[in-house]
């Protein structure tokens, strides 16, 4: 089947390989000619780069990646230096029913707007820049999964909207990976209302139940070690629903991997 997005998917799920190109100097001269042809915009205000990047340098500065420590299960970076493994406050409360979660940015005015591009605007310009952000912060992730799948959009919020672009990041992260991909071995059972103005309890009740593995992918599934893939963490109500979900089908390992998170604790809202 092919997915919504640009990336070719094999019948079975498996990300196809790209192909290769005669030879890399002429791909670089291949990307300097379309540099040229089609100068390279910012993801977020359109305009057209002096320079190689995918933002404005005042923009670029006020990204706040996630490096340095950080909770072993949900990914929440410390403020301080602390021992390997080390869980924060909420998850020796109650640990998520995801395995670990990674995220690649903080949640803040800059990478808020990257987010909206993606979700809203339908931009993929950026999708290979934004995947390997996400790649290099869950690449322990990355190197223990047998399976990527996205976060799935309600089939008919999906018909609105056209895409998905968990979908989008999780075919690009597959590509860069090689990890194999099922776009379709979760599905929304149930529409839910956005989860933007809700209370943590209020999106844990939301999407309560609002998850399936298809009966054609249970195979896919079942023993494996799964990736899932979302644009943000907030409260982490729909990455432990779907965990749930895929656990209960026989999934071995669920960890998250998401382009952005909340700073705290996972009681937080956006």
């Amino acid at each position: 089947m092919k997915t919504s997005s640009d990336a070719y998917v094999a019948t079975d799920g498996r990300a196809g390989k790209p192909r290769r190109g005669r030879s890399s100097g002429h791909v670089r001269a291949a990307r300097r000619l379309a540099g040229l042809i089609w100068p390279q915009r910012s993801l977020i205000t359109h305009r057209e780069l002096p320079g190689p990047g995918p933002l404005e340098p005042e923009l670029w500065s006020k990204l706040n990646f996630i490096t340095g420590a950080q909770c072993r299960a949900c990914g929440m970076p410390f403020e301080i230096a602390v021992e390997p493994d080390q869980l924060c406050g909420a998850c020796l409360v109650r640990l998520p029913a995801y395995d670990r979660a990674r995220a690649a940015l903080i949640y803040g005015d800059v990478s808020r707007e990257l987010v909206l591009g993606l979700k809203y605007q339908g931009r993929r310009d950026g999708l290979a820049t934004l995947a390997g952000w996400m790649a290099a912060a869950g690449s322990e992730l990355l190197a223990d999964a047998d399976l990527i799948t996205p976060v799935p959009l309600h089939y008919f919020r999906l018909i609105r909207r056209g895409f998905n672009q968990s979908g989008w990041l999780a075919a690009a992260l597959s590509r860069t990976s090689g990890v194999r991909l099922s776009v379709d071995a979760l599905k929304r059972a149930r529409s839910t209302p956005i989860q933007g103005n809700l209370s943590a309890d209020a999106r844990r009740r939301n999407v309560q139940g609002a998850f399936r593995v298809r009966g054609s992918r249970l195979k896919l599934v079942k023993g494996k070690r799964v990736l899932l893939v979302d644009d943000v963490l907030t409260t982490g109500a729909t990455a432990e629903a779907c965990a749930r979900t895929l656990k209960r089908a026989g999934a071995d390992c669920v960890d998250v991997i998401t382009l952005a998170r909340v700073a705290g604790p996972r009681s937080m809202t956006i």
